[in-house]
């Protein structure tokens, strides 16, 4: 189909980075875990696969904004997770500018198919009017910003914004009547029309329902990512149904977070698709020390396992504070 054989272009316009390593490792820096998730996702598309799941640790700074000019000197490299060690607190707005950053990141990654094509969900209207200012003017982030929320429409994020106006007929009370109640803008959430990628930025649990129709509206045709989902933490996906179709379509192509901390305290797990999955353990200097790896998505009896394991003297007491937030061993 038309549809398969662009993701297939997608996927040969990505193939641009090193192949994977044999053994799987915790990236070292933001920059690594970048590259490493582009990897995952280039080879998902090469595999054909159309539904992802992808989630960073949370508040992670990529430094697409903050650093955004001397990113581009420097060839792009993002800046620490943390840039002053002193900030521990995670606010919302870190977490939504961080979510937002991470969308940044994937808008760009899908430009070869075009902007009108690629959509970016967020979950309401404030933080979609937040990605339409800062990625305003952006020739790498050509896209359509839509939220799950109904409300008033909203302009894409496309090349010649900066172009001449054009000047505006006045409409008549019929027009501008249809205009506020047209399927737009009211009705089920639906994606735009020749939508190849659609993204969903940090998805709530309603939002999730709203992700089940699409999937099955638009089939595997389309391209549907999730990022920060955090699926694991949801408590109620309405249903087994609903909860077993995440868990089962959307393959976790990049995982970087906390493992089960009653099972292995202070320890991370990672995936980077089609690696297998790894438990690592962060001392207080140093970089994580891989304790498992694993073919599956370890539970908790197996990451126990791999952390009874470690050698006793290995085991060093104040690492909890590194699941404040796990972005800050990311230096």
């Amino acid at each position: 189909s038309t549809k398969s054989t662009t993701q297939l272009q997608i996927s040969n316009l990505l193939n641009n980075m090193q192949p994977p390593s044999q053994q799987p490792q915790l990236p070292k820096d933001v920059k690594e875990a970048v590259s490493k998730c582009r990897e995952a996702v280039q080879k998902s598309l090469e595999n054909r696969l159309s539904r992802m799941d992808i989630e960073f640790p949370v508040g992670t700074k990529f430094g697409v904004e903050k650093n955004s000019g001397s990113a581009k000197k420097r060839g792009r490299k993002l800046a620490s997770a943390v840039d002053d060690p002193s900030e521990s607190g995670i606010t919302k707005d870190l977490l939504d500018t961080s979510d937002r950053e991470l969308a940044r990141l994937f808008v760009e990654m899908f430009q070869p198919v075009g902007g009108q094509a690629i959509t970016v969900v967020f979950s309401d209207n404030s933080l979609a009017d937040a990605a339409q200012q800062k990625w305003k003017g952006d020739a790498g982030a050509e896209c359509r910003v839509v939220s799950t929320t109904r409300g008033k429409k909203r302009k894409s994020v496309l090349k010649g914004m900066g172009g001449p106006k054009k000047t505006k007929k006045k409409k008549g009370f019929a027009a501008k009547m249809n205009d506020e109640f047209s399927d737009e803008t009211s009705g089920p959430f639906k994606l735009p029309e020749n939508c190849e990628v659609a993204i969903f930025v940090a998805p709530t649990a309603k939002d999730l329902i709203t992700v089940d129709r699409i999937c099955k509206d638009v089939g595997m045709g389309t391209l549907v990512i999730l990022l920060n989902a955090r699926l694991d933490l949801v408590d109620n996906f309405g249903s087994e149904e609903m909860k077993d179709f995440f868990f089962d379509e959307f393959e976790k192509v990049f995982y970087l977070s906390i493992a089960p901390q009653d099972a292995a305290p202070g320890c991370l797990m990672h995936r980077s698709y089609p690696n297998d999955w790894i438990v690592a353990r962060k001392p207080k200097i140093g970089q994580p020390k891989t304790i498992g790896t694993f073919d599956q998505r370890p539970g908790e009896d197996e990451c126990r396992e791999a952390f009874d394991r470690i050698e006793v003297t290995d085991v060093e007491k104040g690492v909890e504070n590194v699941l404040e937030n796990v972005a800050t061993w990311l230096n």
